[in-house]
């Protein structure tokens, strides 16, 4: 058995923004069978707290960045969690890291520098007679943690991993911050946490990991370019020997259409035509010849919703229709609450678990033209849920949609479209080719049949990142 310490921000259900939670919520379990003793360090926000219940006090801190803080133990939704139990850091409403001005928390370096300090804690001492032999990190909030092990002289032979889902986030403080986060002003520089001047987390994690991972093969190779580095593609060239893609999978407990609580339950593609019937009531939508499509995302640029908006006549024309749920950028938000001025299109500005699993069992199809996306999941729940994929050639939806090209149509494999370049025109004429394949219902058919015999779980993953932790802790 490896015991492996995972830090996240979020982890799902417990607390969620986005796919991070998802991985980190579902992870543990796959490993299970794996030989992993995954145990999760997450803050200790307002929802975690209650969620966990009857906890035991293993670590208490005087001052962790502000205030006392202690480290619970405990379950919740089959977890192991390790909690930080910090009111002055984590007791606050609402998203947890935007304010009720939609901007960052300012103290956000210090409330994240305190998770990294206390998984490294952690890592150096143990805790309540558990020791990780590796410290799992994710993201940027985790990306201190090598740092802290180093002032914390920790053995050696712990080893750190640090999964990036998502570039572009980069922790940013200011180099006046550096004492107030405790880290060593000689690691200030290009080997250490320095970017651009700037204090950055993220920085820190991919310089000081033993090894680094992302969520697809294609991302992995993408983020050692200028388009795709977000400014990071030299670290990454640099560390190139270090990087590894593992593709994400998904809860297949929590979405499975055959079992499925927020749905009319479903095994084959034929079982959609409730759903999808409920569905368009649900919306007040008409009938329609063409595919009722799907959007279940983040409103903001890089999810290509922009794109969306400007292909949405192309859609309708053909006898298509579309329902969007997600919020974001409120200029999207706006566009997107106009769009239902056409009686085919439908919004609803907001997040809605239940609402997602109805949305994707009753759609024909799911849009996902993200600029760039490091895995992205719902194409995953589209294929399971036999709801036909229309994505953007980049990323994980490189890696797991096989695209309806005329080879893959006559060999009869295709689960889906992909499309590029990334413009308005590519999707337009994705759109197109869409709604003529609907209307082959054999095609379509089999294409659906394909999308649901999708490998879409853990286990291959859950594999590769075992044989990871094996490798790292010199057992292979």
């Amino acid at each position: 058995m490896i015991n492996v310490l995972s830090v996240t921000s979020e982890c799902a259900p417990l607390v969620k923004t986005g796919g991070l939670a998802d991985v980190a919520g579902a992870l543990p379990g796959a490993l299970r069978s794996e030989g992993v003793d995954m145990r999760t360090l997450l803050p200790g926000y307002p929802a975690v707290l209650k969620a966990l219940g009857k906890a035991k006090v293993e670590l208490e801190i005087a001052d962790l960045f502000g205030g006392a803080a202690r480290v619970l133990f405990g379950q919740a939704t089959g977890l192991d969690l390790y909690v930080i139990d910090a009111p002055h850091l984590f007791d606050r409403p609402g998203n947890i890291y935007l304010g009720p001005d939609g901007k960052d928390w300012p103290d956000n370096p210090q409330r994240f520098a305190a998770l990294s300090w206390v998984a490294a804690k952690i890592g150096a001492e143990g805790i309540g007679g558990w020791s990780p032999a590796i410290i799992h990190g994710h993201d940027w909030q985790a990306g201190f943690v090598p740092e802290y092990l180093r002032l914390l002289n920790a053995d050696p032979n712990l080893r750190t991993v640090l999964t990036i889902h998502n570039i572009a986030f980069h922790g940013i403080a200011p180099p006046e911050a550096i004492k107030t986060l405790g880290l060593d002003p000689k690691r200030f520089d290009q080997g250490g946490y320095e970017f651009w001047g700037r204090v950055s987390a993220l920085k820190a994690g991919l310089m000081g990991s033993d090894r680094l991972t992302t969520v697809s093969q294609t991302y992995a190779e993408e983020l050692m370019t200028d388009s795709f580095g977000m400014g990071f593609d030299g670290v990454m060239r640099f560390r190139r020997n270090e990087l590894l893609g593992i593709l994400n999978g998904i809860d297949l407990g929590v979405w499975d259409p055959a079992t499925d609580p927020n749905i009319k339950p479903f095994k084959t593609p034929s079982g959609k035509a409730a759903n999808k019937k409920a569905l368009r009531e649900e919306f007040g939508l008409p009938d329609a010849e063409g595919p009722l499509c799907v959007v279940v995302s983040r409103l903001t640029e890089q999810k290509g919703l922009d794109l969306l908006l400007n292909a949405i006549p192309t859609l309708t024309a053909k006898g298509g229709q579309l329902i969007v749920l997600g919020a974001g950028d409120a200029v999207l938000e706006a566009s997107f609450r106009a769009a239902t001025s056409n009686p085919n299109v439908a919004v609803h500005i907001g997040y809605d678990e239940a609402l997602s699993h109805r949305l994707i069992a009753g759609g024909d199809a799911i849009l996902v033209p993200s600029r760039f996306e490091p895995c992205g999941l719902t194409q995953l729940y589209g294929l399971r849920y036999g709801t036909i994929p229309v994505v953007a050639l980049t990323g994980g939806l490189a890696d797991t949609v096989i695209n309806a090209s005329p080879a893959a149509l006559s060999k009869g494999v295709a689960t889906g479209l992909q499309f590029a370049p990334i413009t308005t025109e590519s999707l337009r004429n994705a759109l197109s080719k869409l709604c003529t394949l609907y209307s082959d219902k054999p095609v379509w058919q089999k294409m659906q049949k394909n999308a649901m015999a999708q490998a879409v779980g853990w286990e291959t993953s859950a594999k590769a990142y075992a044989a990871l932790y094996e490798e790292l802790a010199g057992r292979s």
